[in-house]
């Protein structure tokens, strides 16, 4: 099989490379040269992604695994595509598809009959069908269940350990007609290999969905119910802050039962996938009160935090040095994406204190070119908010933040026993 994977970010890179690995020859396209270029010469784009680099060096010299930026050609020479192009949301939280209507309509030109395209990047309900697929048949002239077939499988995978879990979770794909499925299904069949879960109610692999709808709602759901769940975790930490109760304690005492677990607060939910995709759906359900009631929740945590700090030190942050750790949106993956840094940030400045940002996986000019002062480990501050759980944050002292009078722990995961001396909050946990 010759299979054409477009779009090559921190999951269509590594889905191609799992294929490539499995024995199929996979054209990817991207329209970055630079990437192209990168691949080509079996250097990984962007770092942090667990086994990539060799995985991708033994993709490329195999001569399975090529690398272009004209994606019609690409597909004129396949028997199947994956589309993995990201859908971003504007200002007003609604989803902006010009990547994926070009990404759409150059895969289209390329299309001959038989081929089978899977949209992998999460939508709102019915996109597959009522936007993109429409598409592909009138630039292509084929017919959809004929001689075009389309599925909907979404990337259920986290940055920074893709491959081992393409291998944990059960791949779903659900089509617009039945051939369709029987295709997709016989498409990742080929191209992934799963762990053994006796968790499951059916055997690990790909799963066949009634519909290309169920397999985009049950994204959604995922995400929207973590979302959820997150949200609660928030309003519980708040509750405990209120009333001096450890957090810590009655998160481990309800993770002991297993219909009964309450998922770790956090400054913010960041990320492509936790804050934007409750959006897409809500896109199919406004009326939903939950959803919308969580996302609201969760961007008010940089403004809490930062109001827990203002009344903490005396009702007054003005000319505090306050350090932000981390701008990643979590710890160990390189991106920014709806990072609460940023809303920390904002608020931080508003109160006149004197914001500035570390992060070990940025240089100064990256932290800078995002609009942030940098810190440097061993100057100097007030303040410092833990907000991104990087490892190299996990053994701090008071040493690497001379001065310090507050730190707060947004992440639940720094050692208090390490800080005598300064006043020490955890989401939950005053002290």
């Amino acid at each position: 099989m010759q299979l054409c994977v477009v779009g090559l970010g921190k999951i269509g890179l590594p889905v191609a490379v799992q294929a490539a690995c499995s024995g199929v020859r996979v054209r990817g396209v991207d329209i970055s040269p630079t990437v192209v270029d990168l691949i080509s010469s079996a250097r990984e784009p962007f770092p942090g992604e667990f086994d990539l680099d060799r995985k991708l060096e033994l993709a490329v010299d195999s001569g399975r695994l090529t690398a272009g930026t004209d994606a019609a050609a690409a597909v004129s020479e396949s028997d199947a595509v994956i589309i993995v192009v990201p859908l971003i949301v504007d200002n007003e939280s609604e989803p902006v598809f010009e990547a994926m209507d070009e990404a759409t309509i150059a895969v289209a030109a390329g299309l001959r009959p038989g081929v089978v395209v899977s949209y992998e990047t999460t939508v709102p309900v019915s996109t597959t069908r009522q936007r993109f697929a429409p598409e592909l048949e009138r630039i292509s002239g084929l017919t959809l269940g004929d001689d075009l077939f389309v599925v909907h499988s979404p990337e259920r995978v986290y940055s920074g350990r893709v491959f081992s879990d393409l291998r944990r979770y059960p791949k779903l794909v659900g089509g617009l007609d039945a051939e369709s499925t029987k295709r997709g299904v016989a498409l990742y069949e080929e191209i992934l290999q799963f762990d053994f879960r006796a968790d499951l109610p059916r055997p690990n692999g790909v799963w066949a969905m009634s519909s290309a709808e169920a397999a985009e709602f049950a994204k959604l759901a995922e995400t929207t119910y973590r979302n959820v769940n997150i949200a609660l975790a928030n309003e519980f930490s708040e509750f405990a802050e209120e009333h001096g109760i450890n957090i810590h304690e009655v998160i481990r005492a309800s993770n002991s039962q297993p219909y009964s677990a309450i998922h770790q607060p956090g400054i913010a939910v960041g990320g492509h996938c936790i804050p934007v995709y409750p959006r897409f759906y809500l896109t199919n359900h406004p009326r939903a009160v939950l959803p919308a009631a969580s996302i609201l929740i969760n961007e008010s945590m940089p403004k809490r935090v930062v109001e827990t700090i203002r009344m903490r030190m005396g009702g007054t942050l003005e000319g505090r040095t306050v350090v932000v750790l981390g701008a990643a949106y979590r710890g160990g993956v390189r991106e920014t994406a709806f990072s609460g840094s940023f809303a920390l940030v904002e608020e931080l400045a508003a109160e006149m204190a004197i914001p500035l940002v570390h992060d070990p996986l940025f240089s100064d000019e990256e932290l800078q070119a995002m609009g942030f002062e940098p810190f440097h480990m061993g100057e100097r501050c007030d303040i410092a908010v833990l907000q991104a759980d990087h490892d190299e944050y996990r053994h701090l002292g008071p040493a690497d933040l001379p001065g310090i009078l507050l730190f707060y722990d947004g992440r639940l995961t720094i050692c208090r026993e390490n800080w005598p001396g300064v006043v020490f909050l955890q989401l939950g946990v005053g002290g």
